[in-house]
């Protein structure tokens, strides 16, 4: 579990049991035992006022307070746009080891060639920059992708697709890396559920979501990798603006919003990872009840057959 979590409205009015005191100091620090030091927790007026401070702070200076508050910081993104600015920034505060802020890439197994040529540039660019890169499970091309849940896995079974490329691999991730909290590339401008997002978030299972750049707006995104000369998918010189998968990205047509190319015609707006975790658990109860379902038929089907054989 995460060492920042999200405490119920319940417990804001909690007597939490006093703590055990160093001997000598009477204070618990972090040489304490950990037994003696409660979990931290962001009660939801805590939050609030969190908001409503880093609200009016600039990107760079949210950052700094993410990096000085937050262990187990990571920064997840699939290298658009906002994702390169977050990268920059921090690149330009040279924040010493262990502060340093790893980044977590979900390798779906069908980007584009273009993302995977940025990813690369961005290498070369940022060389101290850990990239920690999850694919789907046991699995390490499109190729095996298709033999194992069958092709276009995307039209059949969207919701097993977004399991399995990235909601899956990301809480592997998670677990694997001991992440607390992560920055994302989420903007209010983005539109769709995007819209009324906060700076911080924290999600079901208590994972911290930090979105640094939520207040800016796609031309001042653009501005800031021009003026800074930041590596960039060649894809946005070419229509593109919010770029995914290869088979549910499209380039934008003038006056349409900036993720007006992802899903297209869909009512779908995000890929699954900001989704609830509940959902996914609810569909994959779904999933194991269909396929016990399945067996049963077939054991029973089975059974006919060799009772009239």
């Amino acid at each position: 579990m995460p060492a920042i979590a999200f405490a119920p409205q319940h417990l804001e009015t909690e007597i939490l049991p006093p703590l055990h005191r160093d001997d000598e100091s009477g204070y618990a620090s972090g040489s304490s035992s950990e037994s003696s030091i409660p979990d931290v927790f962001f009660t939801k007026p805590h939050l609030r006022f969190l908001n409503r401070q880093l609200q009016n702070l600039a990107p760079q200076d949210i950052l700094r307070w993410c990096i000085t508050t937050l262990p187990g910081l990571f920064q997840t993104t699939a290298f658009g746009l906002t994702g390169l600015v977050t990268l920059d920034m921090l690149s330009k505060m040279k924040i010493p080891r262990p502060q340093q802020v790893d980044v977590i890439f979900l390798d779906t197994l069908h980007h584009f060639s273009e993302t995977l040529a940025l990813v690369d540039r961005v290498r070369d660019r940022y060389p101290l920059v850990d990239i920690h890169v999850y694919k789907p499970a046991g699995i390490s091309n499109s190729e095996q992708f298709a033999q194992q849940y069958k092709e276009r896995l995307w039209e059949t079974n969207d919701q097993l697709y977004d399991w399995a490329a990235k909601v899956e691999p990301a809480q592997r991730a998670y677990r694997e890396l001991q992440v607390n909290a992560i920055l994302t590339g989420r903007r209010r401008s983005q539109g769709g559920k995007r819209g009324d997002l906060d700076i911080v978030e924290i999600d079901e299972a208590g994972l911290i979501k930090i979105n640094p750049l939520a207040n800016w707006s796609f031309q001042q995104v653009q501005d800031y990798i021009r003026a800074n000369n930041v590596p960039y998918n060649n894809l946005l010189d070419q229509g593109y603006r919010s770029v995914g998968d290869w088979h549910s990205t499209q380039p934008v047509q003038a006056g349409e919003d900036e993720r007006a190319g992802r899903w297209k015609g869909q009512q779908k707006t995000e890929c699954g990872i900001h989704n609830p975790r509940s959902k996914f658990a609810q569909f994959l109860r779904q999933q194991e009840s269909k396929k016990q379902e399945g067996a049963l038929e077939k054991a029973l089907q089975s059974g006919t057959k060799f009772e009239s054989s």
